[in-house]
């Protein structure tokens, strides 16, 4: 049973329901240009449900025998207001807190789908399929320039930025509320940069998130 529940930096719970997860795929170019896919000419957009959602903080279950499980660091916004075709300033006076997510990927399985012109979402919905972080609250972070990183066993994998987003955040939530409702609770993950790969047992994970959050955990 999945007991997830948001949660901010301090530890103390969010008052949100764990809603659906909004991803948007290849938002940086060198992300796309590194699994040599074209950039969408717009937003390229799926959903994890809430049952893919676990505790960044603790050890990571990764699924076995299902291929290579990667991983893509993201920008994780926890959105506190309903959402419906909105303008571009609702979007801002919506989000209630930034954090980080990781959009794990069944990524032989994934290529599969792709390859038979099928949606990714076996590949990307899969129980504990992303792992978030607690939420730092937004009054605090500019949403343009936001940079995260992500170690490996002490080693840099990961690096980004949104000001290199290709649909930057607010744009973005816009975009997203034209397509399907967003309601409290609901967090939308904004894309990863190059660097993607396959996790292994044992690896241990550092995350942060400008200087105001530092994740340690490892894969199980």
């Amino acid at each position: 049973m999945n007991h997830y529940q948001h949660l901010w930096q301090d530890g103390s719970p969010g008052r949100f329901p764990t809603g659906k997860v909004v991803c948007i795929g290849r938002n940086y170019s060198d992300h796309a240009a590194e699994l040599n896919n074209p950039v969408p000419d717009t937003p390229l957009l799926f959903i994890k449900p809430a049952t893919a959602v676990v505790h960044l903080t603790q050890p990571i279950v990764i699924p076995k025998n299902r291929g290579e499980v990667h991983f893509e660091t993201e920008l994780a916004i926890l959105i506190g207001q309903r959402l419906t075709s909105t303008t571009e300033e609702n979007a801002r006076n919506a989000i209630v807190g930034y954090g980080l997510g990781l959009d794990l990927t069944l990524r032989d399985l994934q290529s599969e789908l792709k390859a038979q012109g099928h949606p990714w979402e076996r590949a990307k919905a899969f129980d504990g399929a992303c792992p978030l972080s607690p939420f730092v609250r937004a009054q605090a972070l500019d949403a343009e320039h936001l940079h995260f990183s992500l170690d490996i066993d002490g080693k840099r994998r990961q690096s980004g930025d949104t000001s290199a987003l290709l649909n930057p955040v607010l744009p973005l939530i816009s975009y997203i509320s034209e397509q399907f409702t967003l309601m409290p609770g609901d967090v939308v993950l904004t894309g990863t940069p190059k660097g993607v790969g396959p996790l292994h047992s044992g690896q241990r994970l550092t995350v942060r998130l400008q200087d105001v959050l530092c994740i340690n955990t490892e894969i199980a």
